[in-house]
C-alpha cells in the first residue's frame, strides 16, 4: 500500500532528487494530473506490437586482438587480470563515464572492483563466446563481467550491486562502447549474450528481475527494458505456475517503470543516487491499484497500466512483452 503523501519530504541535492526506499518495490509513474486520467475500467490487451530489431553494434574489434582470450578458457579471471592486453581490452570496451558504485568512481574502476582476484573460471563455449566474471565488489555485494563475441568482435559487460542511498535497487547495468543507443529492450541485444547473461546471474546469485540499465558510448545511463515474459513456455511443456510467473512480470514491468522514472528526474547521468517522487506519483499508485484490484485480470491489468506508463515516461512507442523464455537456452536446449 503506498505511503501517506505526508511522509515524503524533499531534499535539495545538486542535480538530484531524494527519495524514500520503500516506495521503491511499489511501482512509480508520472502523471501531470491525477484526477483527469484516472480510467473508469481497466485498460485492454493489446495486440503485440511487431519486434524491435536487433541492435547494431558498433566498431567491431578485430578478432586478432581478441583470439587470445580464449587460451585462458577453464583459468580463473585472476589469471588473465595479469594480461596486459585484457586491460587494453577493457579500455576500448568499457564508456569512459563517472559511475556511482558507493561513490563516483569511473565505470572501468567499478568494473575491476569487481573482477581483481577473482577465482571464477573463465567460461568459454562453441569456440566463439568468452565470459568472464567476478564477485569481488568490496561493499554492496558488486559482481560484474564482460563478455565478448570473438566472431563479431562485439564485447559487453555488466555490474550489478544494491545501493543503499535510495535509488531504486538492487540495480544491474549494461554497457558497451560500442552502442550508440538511447532506447533498448531486452530482446534486441545478441540471444546468446542474453543467454550468458541468464547463466551469469544464477551463478552468482543475482535477482532475475531487477531495475537494469544500459550504458552506451555516450556515457549516459538509460533504463533496459525487460521484455521477457516469464510465463512462456515451449511448445508441450506443461504451464507455467499462474501465480509465480505472473508476479515476476508484475516486478519485471514494475522494475522497467522505477529505472525511467528515476533516470528521467536525473537526467541519464550514469552517477545518479537518489530521488524522489511527487505527490501526484505517489496517489497514482493508488489509483491503478483501485483500477486493477477487481475483476478476473488484476495481474494482466497492472501489468498493462505500468508498462504503457513507461512508455510514456521514456517518450517512445510502447512495445509489449514478446512471446520468448527469460533465457534464450530455453527455446532450443540443444544450443
Amino acid at each position: 500500500m503506498p505511503l501517506p503523501v505526508g511522509f515524503l519530504r524533499r531534499v535539495r541535492a545538486p542535480q538530484f532528487i531524494a527519495f524514500v526506499p520503500a516506495l521503491l518495490l511499489t511501482g512509480l509513474l508520472a502523471a501531470p494530473t491525477v484526477a483527469a486520467q484516472e480510467p473508469t475500467s481497466a485498460p485492454p490487451a493489446q495486440a503485440p506490437l511487431p519486434l524491435p530489431p536487433p541492435v547494431v553494434f558498433q566498431n567491431p574489434i578485430p578478432g586478432d586482438q581478441l583470439a587470445f582470450l580464449s587460451s585462458y578458457a577453464g583459468q580463473r579471471t585472476k589469471d588473465l587480470e595479469k594480461d596486459k592486453r585484457f586491460h587494453a581490452l577493457m579500455k576500448e570496451a568499457i564508456p569512459r563515464t563517472e559511475y556511482h558504485y558507493g561513490r563516483d568512481m569511473s565505470l572501468n574502476e567499478a568494473v575491476e572492483n569487481a573482477l581483481v582476484g577473482s577465482r571464477l573460471p573463465v567460461e568459454a563455449r562453441e569456440g566463439r563466446y568468452v565470459t568472464v566474471s567476478g564477485k569481488q565488489g568490496p561493499y554492496l555485494r558488486g559482481r560484474g563481467f564482460l563478455w565478448f563475441d570473438l566472431q563479431a568482435g562485439i564485447v559487453l559487460g555488466g555490474f550489478y550491486f544494491e545501493p543503499t542511498n535510495g535509488e531504486p535497487t538492487p540495480t544491474l547495468t549494461i554497457f558497451s562502447r560500442q552502442l550508440n543507443e538511447n532506447t533498448l529492450v531486452t530482446s534486441q541485444l545478441p540471444p546468446a549474450f542474453v543467454q550468458d547473461l541468464y547463466g551469469w546471474i544464477r551463478a552468482t546469485g543475482v535477482p532475475t528481475v531487477s531495475p537494469r540499465y544500459f550504458i552506451p558510448a555516450n556515457g549516459k545511463k538509460y533504463p533496459l527494458i525487460h521484455d521477457e515474459d516469464f510465463c512462456w513456455r515451449p511448445d508441450n511443456a506443461p504451464p507455467a505456475p499462474q501465480d509465480v510467473c505472473q508476479r515476476m512480470n508484475v516486478a519485471a514491468a514494475d522494475a522497467d517503470m522505477n529505472a525511467a522514472y528515476f533516470m528521467m528526474e536525473t537526467g541519464n547521468a550514469a552517477n545518479a543516487t537518489a530521488w524522489m517522487l511527487e505527490p501526484e506519483q505517489v496517489a497514482w499508485i493508488g489509483f491503478r491499484d483501485r483500477t486493477c484490484g477487481l475483476g478476473p485480470d488484476r495481474w494482466g491489468c497492472r501489468i498493462r497500466m505500468t508498462r504503457q506508463r513507461t512508455w510514456v515516461l521514456l517518450g517512445q512507442q510502447p512495445r509489449l512483452p514478446r512471446p520468448m523464455p527469460p533465457n534464450p537456452r530455453a527455446a532450443n536446449p540443444s544450443r
